[in-house]
């Protein structure tokens, strides 16, 4: 694509969350026009007339260019966009993308940005979209990423990967910005396990900080999760080295440490004695993490790849161990 083409396009992205929002603001920068699809008609006028998204992001404010929709007949109206980026929980993914293909041509980048697997059968968003959209032409989003750091400008880095280089190379045109880097990768499979299996870990680490365990318990806690990590996205196809990089090893730091992660805030919560439905009702949704440590756990088994941090984590979340239970299993296995 000619240098100029994303400033004379329009793009649609699919989740008016916090990082579907941060996104669309970025995209404002490099795009003419930003279409956002958010859940409600009521949020959708709220956005377009106070120029920030109240029930996620309620001190950043907007650019003038991003216009809030709840259809998807209002965020095709004028015809196809020249870039989708889907940014919704996996769950509802495949549901939604069956709505959604009609309005794809084909001609398309679709990008997702959802750190998640469809549970039962572990397919990766982008398969999933794939089955689902006529749009060859997919990557994906993934990297230490927190919503909130990225929409005050804090300094960020993110991956975009995909087997088409035109897809990274129009990823890094949508969103590069003076203090978001975007960096391009090849081994798709591998970026897409890195921000599901991290998730998990960021559990794990949530309910080790809130019992006070110290940083040489995290740090055990976390080398032997990177390990996992390498050990189960490797039988899928994955490379080694991505999660060594910013995808794998940097999300993990950034999940892993902070507040601002709902998947370490579930582990927080259960590690201060909550159950998981009382940290859900707080967070007001599950964390992918919840779901994916029961998807990933269950092939780990038929697999035979050794993976007690998920094993640990999955038996955390539905109440078969206790915090300190958890933590005396965990790291008894490494």
């Amino acid at each position: 694509m000619k240098k100029d083409f994303w400033s004379k396009s329009r793009v649609v992205v699919f989740g008016g969350g916090n990082w579907g929002t941060v996104l669309a603001n970025l995209a404002t920068r490099n795009c003419a026009e930003v279409l956002v699809i958010v859940r409600t008609e009521e949020q959708a006028r709220s956005v377009n007339s106070t120029k920030t998204n109240s029930e996620y992001l309620p001190d950043f404010k907007l650019s003038d260019k991003i216009k809030a929709v709840s259809t998807f007949d209002k965020a095709f109206e004028a015809g196809p966009a020249q870039a989708v980026i889907w940014a919704i929980p996996s769950k509802p993914t495949r549901e939604q993308a069956k709505l959604m293909a009609k309005y794809f041509t084909g001609e398309e980048i679709l990008i997702h940005a959802t750190k998640g697997v469809e549970a039962g059968t572990l397919k990766r968003m982008s398969t999933v979209l794939k089955e689902e959209i006529p749009c060859p032409r997919i990557g994906v989003l993934s990297g230490p990423n927190l919503a909130h750091e990225v929409a005050r400008g804090d300094p960020a880095g993110t991956i975009i990967a995909s087997r088409f280089e035109e897809v990274i190379q129009s990823g890094r045109a949508i969103f590069t910005s003076p203090t978001f880097k975007v960096f391009g990768s090849s081994d798709m499979i591998g970026v897409e396990w890195c921000g599901v299996l991290k998730n998990v870990l960021a559990i794990a680490a949530g309910c080790v900080d809130s019992l006070g365990l110290g940083w040489n318990a995290r740090a055990t806690l976390l080398t032997g999760g990177l390990a996992e990590m390498v050990r189960f996205g490797t039988v899928l196809g994955a490379e080694t080295q991505t999660f060594l990089g910013l995808a794998g090893l940097g999300d993990m730091l950034a999940t892993c440490s902070s507040p601002l992660s709902r998947n370490y805030r579930v582990g927080q919560g259960i590690g201060q004695g909550k159950t998981l439905a009382e940290v859900v009702d707080s967070l007001g949704s599950v964390a992918e993490g919840v779901y994916t440590a029961e998807s990933v756990w269950q092939y780990a088994q038929t697999r035979d790849i050794n993976m007690p941090i998920t094993r640990g984590v999955y038996a955390l979340t539905h109440g078969q161990l206790s915090p300190a239970e958890f933590v005396k299993q965990t790291l008894a296995a490494y």
